[in-house]
């Protein structure tokens, strides 16, 4: 009998790209363990140059990295380029956040004793990736967990193994022990005993909500396992009163349409103001109208690819259908100019009159578009959502801003800049279902150790003043 596999195909062509057998959740559990704690035992000196090594087998191997991320995710070359570079940035950023967030602490107790603060790893940690950046997401919570001593068990999508593959053997060949980060080739079922076993001593998660919030039920009853959930967003843009119309429709595309719309931070609803919505709309359709979709190394370079595969593409084409049916107005229509790929030109959709809209991560280039009569519904519209990942206004004053952050729910705040501009050395997490109070980039140090006080005396001293009869 043959053995199950693991097979990734190019989205731009359905050429295959890689296969793999399927592996086993609790022997690669296994075999991190044994190893776990020889490498938390190494000096943090050591662990991180370590990790300056896999810097530069990342950098020996970049545009073979990018070529691979670019077929398998369909992203354009250029795109592709950026995460691999977003990859080896990891580590100096997680190197400074681990000492900050993490640092040793030494006070003066009472009786000449000595409080310290430190921190140990967990142990195990499992790491699910996604697919829309399958190198640079799962290694944002792999390094800094390594910064710190774990080991990792690491399941990357599968839809791009390969691109986790080549991710795990780079941490390899830079000198990280293999028994230190194992991968777990496998689908649904394969994430699902990873999360499910007792073997690991927490799960760091990137992907869609409904996943999310299966894993937050299943470590309800499990308080000693940490767990990290990033999803998704429904994330608003507030226009209002710009004064540069073209930068405008510029940061609003950028918002909604990079990576073919396929980011967490990606803009899904335009919230502008009723009367004064014709100029910014029309600069938008123009905009989007130019903008080159094709494969990763079409020449001239494309904005964006395609979407992940064909249902992907099928499932956003009847969604854009669906709210049209619910009395959504075309601006732009979504259409497959390549038969038979997962090719999609950007939607927009009026959705004012839609009375029934629904409150999903639409995972694709589909804005919606709402027409609202003043600033105070203009707030009340962006923060009708469950999530609260992302939130940008673009146009206004410093005072309307200020009254914007105070007032929006998310943990991404930007002004006049688009929804997907987040730092890597500032915190990234949402509220909501967007997460849960787990922030990763500069603080995934947080999830990675714990933290332990300790007094401490070369020898023990103690009496008792009160409370004793005489002897």
């Amino acid at each position: 009998m043959t053995a199950p596999e693991i097979v990734s195909f190019e989205p731009a062509t359905g050429a295959e790209v890689w296969r793999g057998p399927v592996g086993d959740a609790g022997a690669e559990i296994a075999i991190a363990r044994e190893a776990s704690a020889e490498w938390a035992a190494r000096p943090l000196t050591v662990r991180i140059e370590t990790l300056r090594r896999f810097v530069n087998v990342v950098r020996g191997n970049a545009e073979v990295f990018a070529g691979l991320i670019a077929r398998e995710t369909g992203k354009p070359l250029w795109e592709a380029r950026t995460e691999v570079e977003a990859v080896m940035a990891k580590v100096d950023i997680s190197v400074s956040a681990y000492s900050e967030r993490t640092g040793q602490r030494r006070l003066e107790g009472a009786m000449g004793a000595r409080n310290a603060v430190r921190h140990k790893p967990h142990g195990v940690l499992g790491v699910l990736g996604p697919f829309n950046f399958p190198a640079h997401l799962p290694n944002g919570h792999i390094v800094p967990a390594l910064i710190a001593g774990n080991a990792v068990v690491f399941k990357p999508s599968e839809k791009t193994p390969a691109t986790g593959a080549l991710l795990v053997q780079c941490y390899h060949e830079a000198g990280i022990p293999e028994g230190v980060v194992r991968l777990l080739i496998g689908d649904t079922t394969e994430g699902q005993a990873l999360a499910a076993h007792d073997g690991i001593d927490g799960l760091l998660f990137t992907g869609s909500a409904r996943a999310g919030l299966q894993l937050n039920r299943q470590f309800v009853e499990k308080p000693g396992k940490i767990l990290a959930l990033e999803m998704g967003g429904n994330n608003p843009i507030i226009l209002w009163n710009p004064t540069d119309l073209d930068a405008a429709a510029t940061t609003i595309v950028q918002s909604a349409f990079l990576t073919a719309g396929q980011r967490c931070t990606a803009a899904r609803r335009l919230i502008v103001e009723d009367g004064k919505h014709d100029a910014i709309l029309e600069k938008i359709g123009r905009l989007t109208d130019r903008l080159i979709i094709g494969a990763p190394d079409d020449e001239p370079q494309p904005f964006m690819g395609p979407v992940i595969d064909n249902d992907a593409a099928d499932a956003l084409q009847e969604t854009y259908l669906a709210i049209m049916m619910k009395g959504g107005v075309p601006i732009r229509r979504m259409d497959r100019p390549v038969e038979g790929r997962p090719f999609l030109t950007p939607g927009i959709i009026d959705v004012t009159n839609v009375a029934d809209r629904g409150d999903e991560e639409m995972f694709g280039p589909l804005l919606q578009v709402i027409r609202v009569p003043d600033f105070e519904a203009a707030m009340a519209e962006a923060n009708n959502t469950r999530f609260g990942l992302s939130a940008s206004l673009i146009g206004g004053n410093p005072a309307l801003y200020d009254r914007f952050w105070a007032e929006i729910r998310a943990g991404v705040v930007n002004w006049n800049r688009p929804t997907n501009g987040a730092p890597s050395n500032a915190p990234f997490g949402g509220l909501g279902l967007s997460g849960n109070h787990r922030p990763s980039a500069w603080y995934a140090a947080d999830y990675c150790a714990y933290p332990v006080v300790s007094s401490e005396m070369d020898q023990a001293r103690a009496a008792i003043g009160i409370g004793l009869r005489d002897g």
